[in-house]
C-alpha cells in the first residue's frame, strides 16, 4: 500500500530535523535556499483540509467555506516551497504569465480557444486563426498550461478551463490590459520613487509613484479620462472586483431592510417630488445601485446615481429602464469635491472612494456630504475594506499598496477610520458591517450631535 500523505510528511520532517541540527540562521549558508520555507506548519494545514466534511460543502456556493479552504491550501503551497522556487514563480513565472495572458487576450486566442463548446485545439490550428507564428505560441500554450490557465490534452493539443473561457469576457480582459497599461507602470518603478524620498510615503496625488512611472503630471483619474480606453479597461476593472462579493446591502454584509428603509421619511418634498433614498457619489456606471434594487425591489424613494460627466456619459442603457418600483435611477453629474446638491436624502453611499484619498482630501470630500446630511436621519455608508490589525485578507493588503502607488492613499484599518471620521469630519461611526478578515463592508455613520 502505498503511504499516505501524513506518513510523506513525517519522513520529510524527521529528516528535515536530522540535517537542521540546533544551529543558528547562518547568513552565509546558501543551503537555506533549496529547504521547505515552513516545514512546522505543514501537518497542521494537512489536517485542517482533510478535516473539511467533502461531502456536505458545496464550494459553489458556500463563499466562506471556499476562501477559508483557498487561504489553507496557499498556506500549504507556502509552507512546502523552497525559497528558490518561490523566487522564480515570482520573478519569472508568474510575470511571463501575466503578460503572455494579455497577449491572447489581444489576439483572441481564448474567443478561438472556446469556440465549439471548448474543444481540443491544437497549438497549430490556433495560430493560424489568430495569425500568429506557430512555434511562438506553441511555447506560451505550454506555459500557460504549466500555470493552470489552460487544460493540455495531449502533445500539442490544449483546451480552456473556467478561467481561460472568463478572458474572453470583458471584465476579466479589460483589468488585465488596466493594470498593464496604468497600474504597473507605477509599481514596478515604485522602488525608484521611494528611494527619491528618502523612503517615506507618498501622500498626495500629485507627487506619487503613478505620476512618477507614467512621467506626467496628471492625476491617476484624469489619465483614466483621457482616452476611451482607459475609462472602458478602467470600468472593466470595477465590475471584475465587484463580481462574487456578497451583496452590500444584504442581510449578510448590511442588513439595509433594518437599518436604512424601516426609517424612511416618506413626505414629499415641497416641490411634489418624492424624497430621495439613496445617492450614490462616485457611483461608476451604477453597479451598486442595480444590487439595491435586486436586494430590495420595492423600495421606496428615489435613487440617485452621481459621477463625473465622462463617467455619467457611458452609463448603461438598462439604467433608463423603469425600476420594479416604475421609478427610475436619477443620473446627475456631480464633482464630490463641490457641494453635495441633494439634501437630506436617507443615505449617501461611497464605495471605494475614500481609499483613493489621502486623509486631506477624505475631508473634504465628506464635508461636503455632511453639510447635506439631516442630523439624526440622514445616513453616511462607506464601502470600503477595513483592515484587521491581525490575519489581513491579501485583497486588503494589495489594494493597500496600490492606492499608495496610484493615489498616495491607503486603505484603513478601524483606528484609522474612527480618526478620520470622527476626528477629522466629525461624524458619528454607528456600527461596521461585513464578513470581516479585510473583505469590504459597510461603515454606517451619521452627523455627531453637539453635546
Amino acid at each position: 500500500m502505498a503511504p499516505s500523505i501524513q506518513e510523506l510528511y513525517h519522513d520529510i520532517v524527521d529528516d528535515a530535523k536530522y540535517r537542521r541540527s540546533s544551529s543558528s540562521f547562518d547568513p552565509n549558508d546558501i543551503s537555506i535556499n533549496a529547504r521547505p520555507c515552513d516545514l512546522g506548519r505543514v501537518s497542521g494545514l494537512i489536517d485542517d483540509i482533510a478535516s473539511y466534511n467533502w461531502g456536505d460543502i458545496d464550494f459553489s456556493t458556500n463563499r466562506n467555506a471556499r476562501i477559508s479552504l483557498l487561504a489553507k491550501a496557499r498556506s500549504l503551497i507556502a509552507a512546502l516551497e523552497t525559497p528558490r522556487e518561490t523566487v522564480l514563480r515570482h520573478i519569472g513565472a508568474e510575470t511571463s504569465n501575466f503578460y503572455t495572458i494579455v497577449i491572447g487576450i489581444e489576439t483572441n486566442l481564448f474567443h478561438e480557444m472556446a469556440k465549439d463548446n471548448g474543444s481540443p485545439k491544437t497549438a497549430t490550428r490556433l495560430a493560424e486563426a489568430i495569425s500568429f507564428d506557430p512555434d511562438l505560441l506553441r511555447r506560451i500554450l505550454r506555459h500557460l498550461a504549466s500555470m493552470n490557465h489552460i487544460i493540455q490534452t495531449g502533445e500539442d493539443e490544449y483546451r480552456p478551463n473556467n478561467f481561460s473561457k472568463a478572458l474572453t469576457t470583458s471584465p476579466i480582459a479589460g483589468s488585465y490590459q488596466f493594470y498593464r497599461d496604468v497600474c504597473l507602470p507605477s509599481m514596478i518603478n515604485l522602488h525608484k520613487w521611494l528611494k527619491t524620498k528618502s523612503y517615506q510615503s507618498p501622500t498626495t496625488t500629485i507627487d506619487n509613484p503613478f505620476t512618477f512611472g507614467h512621467q506626467t503630471s496628471q492625476t491617476f483619474f484624469e489619465v483614466i479620462a483621457s482616452t476611451a480606453k482607459n475609462t472602458e479597461h478602467f470600468n472593466d476593472y470595477m465590475v471584475a472586483y465587484c463580481q462574487g462579493h456578497p451583496a452590500w446591502c444584504s442581510d449578510s454584509v448590511y442588513p439595509a431592510a433594518d437599518r436604512l428603509i424601516s426609517g424612511f421619511d416618506a413626505t414629499p418634498r415641497p416641490d411634489g417630488s418624492d424624497p430621495v433614498m439613496l445617492v450614490d457619489i462616485g457611483g461608476n456606471v451604477g453597479h451598486d445601485l442595480q444590487t439595491f434594487v435586486s436586494q430590495h425591489p420595492s423600495h421606496p424613494g428615489r435613487l440617485v446615481l452621481q459621477d463625473l460627466p465622462s463617467v455619467i456619459a457611458v452609463a448603461p442603457p438598462c439604467l433608463a429602464s423603469p425600476l420594479p418600483s416604475g421609478k427610475h435611477i436619477q443620473l446627475q453629474e456631480h464633482d464630490f469635491f463641490t457641494p453635495q446638491h441633494v439634501v437630506g436624502a436617507r443615505a449617501y453611499y461611497l464605495h471605494h472612494i475614500m481609499h483613493d484619498w489621502p486623509d486631506a482630501k477624505c475631508v473634504s470630500i465628506l464635508t461636503q456630504i455632511k453639510k447635506a446630511m439631516k442630523p439624526g436621519y440622514s445616513r453616511l455608508l462607506i464601502n470600503e475594506q477595513v483592515i484587521p490589525e491581525k490575519k489581513a485578507s491579501w485583497e486588503a493588503t494589495y489594494l493597500d499598496l496600490y492606492m499608495m502607488v496610484l493615489f498616495g492613499a491607503r486603505e484603513r484599518t478601524e483606528k484609522e477610520w474612527r480618526r478620520l471620521l470622527e476626528d477629522g469630519c466629525g461624524l458619528k461611526v454607528l456600527g461596521m458591517y461585513g464578513p470581516g478578515g479585510g473583505v469590504e463592508g459597510i461603515i454606517e455613520c451619521e452627523v455627531a450631535l453637539e453635546e
